[in-house]
Order: structure tokens, then sequence, then C-alpha cells
């Protein structure tokens, strides 16, 4: 390969369509939704090594030190981390990435892709996309198309000038247009003729041609993502783009703001395994379903059931289906969906008429993820909270103080470095301290181990925002602890 291919990974999405396991607070590209690492993980690791830069990352500030730790297991480091400050979809994403990509490597090759694919074959698919480098080169607008093995309503779809060639190494050729998720009939036809693809939403263009094609057909947004950029300031490592500009950008996606509009279209027929995971019947049919058409993840157990998903999140907990059929059944500690697997496309209704009542399981998890570790409750009463708190070796809490509640914290595992007003203390497992009303306080993991405790709040009042925070070493606001 003559240059080194820029990956540009997109992680902002909200993924309801896998709710309970997807949430906004901590969506599917960073959840196990299959195998033993994130999506986000496996995407990371898919577009790195030989003929790859150092991955460049789109997300929410909410994600933004999920997105180092994650990368930091995958042992990968990141060239950079921009912060959206709101949602506004892939067209602003990608335009102020190949702004701050042309900035440091004009002209350079960047491929864009979503983080929670599953694309198994990396190998095949890295042979793809180097496929695609001559086309990205000549000034082309690359997208990357699946071969289509069933009518698919749930995807959008791309036409061919012609049948895609059955070469051994796929070349990408001339793209008609951009089809939107057909009914069932035009899915039919489609997948009949031959002529038509499943669309990837993952692109291979060098700047100066995605640039250039902003300029012809967004010339706002482009204004407007460089003066994001322009105002951006650094923080910790991340380039925080400006709220101001960035929210009046159009909450727009690449193929309408750009693709559908331009006249360098190219496509790359990709012939191995593809799945976004749109939903729980993908991953039912991603997990490989058995002889009856069962696929059980966790603690579940199926009898004399068919064509069905059961999955337990939680060890703690057992789900059995009997004589189920078509059914998708997922449990987590504090939600359960069962859907018919006809209507697994449909769960964002549930999530939407949630989020109305004000249901906190809409968007968030027990478990809440912090830059130092995470916590979750474990009880909630009158004037009384139980949390466990796991913080990661030589991670701390920030130096804070409640006007409404005292703390008592039991070591569990580890050893915490605990700082109560000017008194510093080391405790160890099985020891305790007691953290009084207003006292100003911090937690440290001192050790090379996570450092588990059981934190018990007592008072008047146990919001997340009782909370003044002095000093912290990620630089946050007033967030929980």
């Amino acid at each position: 390969m003559t240059a080194d291919i820029h990956p540009v990974l997109l992680c902002g999405g909200s993924g309801t369509r896998l709710w309970p396991l997807s949430r906004k607070s901590y969506p599917k590209q960073f959840a196990r939704v299959t195998g033993s690492e994130s999506l986000f993980q496996a995407s990371a690791k898919r577009l790195s090594g030989d003929g790859f830069a150092a991955p460049m990352v789109v997300s929410g500030a909410d994600f933004r030190f999920i997105v180092t730790e994650q990368l930091a297991a995958a042992e990968l480091s990141p060239a950079d981390i921009l912060l959206e400050p709101a949602a506004r979809n892939t067209a602003p994403a990608v335009c102020v990435a190949a702004l701050t990509l042309e900035a440091r490597a004009p002209g350079a090759l960047m491929l864009v892709a979503p983080s929670d694919h599953v694309i198994p074959g990396t190998e095949r698919f890295r042979a793809s996309v180097q496929a695609a480098v001559p086309a990205a080169q000549a000034g082309k607008l690359v997208t990357f198309g699946i071969r289509p093995d069933r009518p698919e309503t749930g995807y959008g779809w791309l036409e061919l000038d012609q049948p895609p060639a059955n070469e051994t190494v796929p070349v990408a050729q001339a793209l008609r247009g951009f089809v939107e998720k057909p009914d069932s009939a035009s899915a039919e036809r489609m997948l009949a003729s031959g002529h038509f693809l499943w669309n990837a939403g993952i692109f291979l263009f060098t700047t100066s041609a995605i640039l250039a094609a902003f300029r012809t057909h967004a010339p706002a947004l482009l204004d407007g993502a460089a003066a994001a950029l322009a105002a951006a300031e650094r923080d910790l490592g991340f380039t925080r783009l400006a709220p101001e500009a960035w929210a009046g950008l159009e909450d727009i996606s690449i193929d309408y703001a750009v693709m559908e509009k331009a006249e360098n279209l190219y496509v790359l027929p990709y012939r191995g395994r593809w799945s976004d995971l749109g939903g729980w019947e993908a991953v039912w049919r991603e997990e490989g379903p058995d002889a009856q058409g069962i696929v059980t993840t966790g603690p579940a157990t199926a009898i004399e059931c068919h064509d069905s998903l059961l999955r337990a999140e939680s060890a703690d907990q057992q789900l059995v289906g009997i004589g189920l059929e078509n059914i998708i059944a997922v449990a987590m500690p504090d939600a359960v969906l069962v859907a018919h697997k006809d209507r697994a496309q449909d769960v964002k209704l549930a999530v939407q008429r949630l989020k109305a009542e004000n249901v906190a399981q809409a968007e968030t998890l027990p478990r809440d993820y912090r830059p130092w570790g995470w916590y979750e409750s474990l009880v909630i009463g009158p004037r009384f909270q139980v949390k466990r708190i796991v913080v990661h070796p030589g991670a701390a809490l920030s130096l804070q103080s409640h006007h409404h509640r005292a703390e008592h914290w039991i070591v569990v595992e580890g050893t915490a470095r605990v700082t109560i007003d000017d008194a510093v203390r080391l405790v160890s497992e099985n020891q305790s301290v007691f953290i009084p009303l207003g006292a100003v306080h911090r937690l440290e993991n001192p050790g090379k181990l996570p450092l588990t405790l059981i934190e018990v709040q007592t008072g008047a009042y146990l919001g997340e925002d009782d909370i003044i925070r002095f000093d912290d070493v990620y630089a946050r606001g007033q967030e929980t602890k």
C-alpha cells in the first residue's frame, strides 16, 4: 500500500433497538453484544496494523473516558478524539473529522466506519479496503456494499449500473444511487435483480475529495464545522468542539448531505459476513442459532422452544423459556424485554414510551461508568442507599463534599487511600471508614489491582447532584463522584 489509511470511528449513536442492553448512558458500541470484547474495540482492532494509521474517534462528551479506557484495553492509541457537544448525525461528524485530518495530513486517505458493526473476516475486509484505494486516490467517493442474501427491509440499499463481478479480489465500480429502506416487495425485487447491495455506511476517500464534496453540496455545514473546530478546546487529550457553532449545524446523515448528490460515487462490493446489529433479530442471526433456531446467552434455559433468543445479563438471575416460538427475551437486572421476533425493529417504540413516562430504565443502566471506574446501586430506601464502587488501579475520585449525606465505606477488595479533611489514611480489606456530612474527602486506589468497596449513604437527600467538587484530575464539572 502506498499510503496509510486513516480510520475514523463514529461512536456517538444510542442504539435504542438493542434496549435494554444498549441505552443512552452506555450504547451498544461499548457493550459486549457478541464475543468477549465490545463492538467498538473489535472495530478499532479491525482497522489497525499494517497500512493503517492511528484511529480518529468522533464521539459524545459523555463517552470520552469509555473510549479511552476501551482503546487502552485493546492496546491502541488514538490520533485524535473529537467530542461532539450534541449528536448531529454523521455528516457533521465526517466533515469535522476530514477538516482535522486535512490539517495534519493534507490529501490523506480517510476510512469512515461505524463502530457498532460486526465483520468477522478481518483479513478479508482489510483486503477489500486496500482494493478500494486506487479509486479513492483517483478522487472517487467509495462506499462499501454488502452482497445481500435476503430481502432485508431494515437496511438501505445501493443500486449498481451492472451486477458486481465475481473476482476473488473485488473491484470498485460505478454506483448509480442510494435506495431508502424498502418495503418487502421492493426488497424481493432488488434481491432478484442482482443489481443491488446493502448499504454498509462505510466510506473511503481522500480528505480533499470529501471536503470538495461538502463545499459543493453542503457549504453551510462545512463552514459551521470549520467554525466549531477553529474554536475547539483541548482538554486532557480530547478536542472539545465549540458548542455554539456545533449547535447551528444541520442534523443530517452523510448520505443525505453529500453522497446522494455527488457524481463521483463508486462502490466496493464486499462478499464477507457483515451485520450492523440493528436489532435483536440481527443478534439472534449473528450468534448462530442451533438446530431448533435457539440462541441462549448467560444463565438462560430454553425448553421445547423454537426460533427464539433468550439472553440473561446477570449471573444472579435465571431466564427460562418454555414452549416459546419466534420470541426475543432479554433480561437485565433492572429491565426485561419480551417481544415477537417479527417486531424486533419496534423496540425503539418501547424506549420512546418509557422516556415519555420518565422511566429511568429508558436511558440509563444501573451501572454508571466513570473515568475512574464504575458504581452501581444495590439497595435504595428512605434516607439510605447502598452502592458497590470499583476504582481502577491508580485512579482517584474527585476531592468533594456533600450537603445532605454522610457515607460509610467498607473495603472488600484492594486497598484505598482515603482523605477526610486534613487526614489521609490507608484502608485495607475488611476495614471501614466514616465520612461525616460536609467533610471534604477523596477516594484513591494506590494499588495495582481494582479496588472494590461498599458505600452506605445516609441522609435526608441522596440525589447525585448533591456534590461540591474542589479538585478533579479529570477536569470535570459537577458530575457524579
